[in-house]
């Protein structure tokens, strides 16, 4: 989906866990067939839920899972300003549309919607092309962790987490062979936890 940058974005509070449902909900109800909904068709650009996609190991295997990078909330793209007390009539009927939509709790300012500035938008819509990216492993290791190697000749080894990558996404491990301590360089994916 190709991001738009034109008109006003507004952050809408939903239920969370819900976010994708009520952004194909609100999609749907903005193609139906309505006379009504036309307008609004025109008025309402997009709807956006930014998603996170991070890669965790269980069980020895690589698991990718995709969530939104900002649980409990949608983002909205408008052409005009919306809110309760717009100035224009179809401002009004945008926001009365959008809160009646079931799962929606309330605009990021109430009654009185905050747009954000382009440079918050474009900040929180990074976030959407993650997927197309390589997906950032999750750590959930510590400096002094036991772990166990499962990629490499040392698969199978017990090692000792000495430091943690996060920008080169690698660990420093300390695994003992013939009594020796080894020094071993290893990428997260690589080791998995006691």
């Amino acid at each position: 989906m190709e991001i738009v940058m034109t008109g006003y974005w507004y952050i809408v509070q939903v239920y969370t866990g819900h976010e994708k449902k009520i952004q194909s909900n609100l999609e749907r109800r903005l193609t139906s067939d309505s006379d009504s909904d036309k307008e609004l068709q025109d008025e309402i650009l997009q709807v956006n839920v930014p998603i996170s996609t991070t890669v965790k190991n269980e069980d020895g295997k690589r698991k990718v899972r995709s969530s939104p990078t900002y649980p409990g909330y949608v983002l909205i793209n408008s052409r005009h300003e919306i809110g309760p007390h717009s100035e224009n009539s179809i401002g009004q009927k945008s926001w009365a549309f959008i809160q009646e939509t079931p799962g929606v709790m309330q605009f990021l300012g109430n009654a009185n919607p905050i747009p954000l500035s382009s440079e918050d938008v474009e900040r929180m819509l990074e976030s959407s092309t993650v997927e197309e990216q390589e997906p950032v492993p999750e750590v959930t290791f510590a400096v002094g962790d036991k772990v166990r190697v499962i990629e490499g000749p040392f698969s199978t080894f017990t090692a000792e987490i000495l430091g943690i990558d996060m920008q080169r996404q690698r660990l420093s491990l300390s695994i003992t062979i013939f009594g020796r301590s080894t020094p071993l360089e290893l990428g997260f994916l690589g080791v998995e936890r006691l």
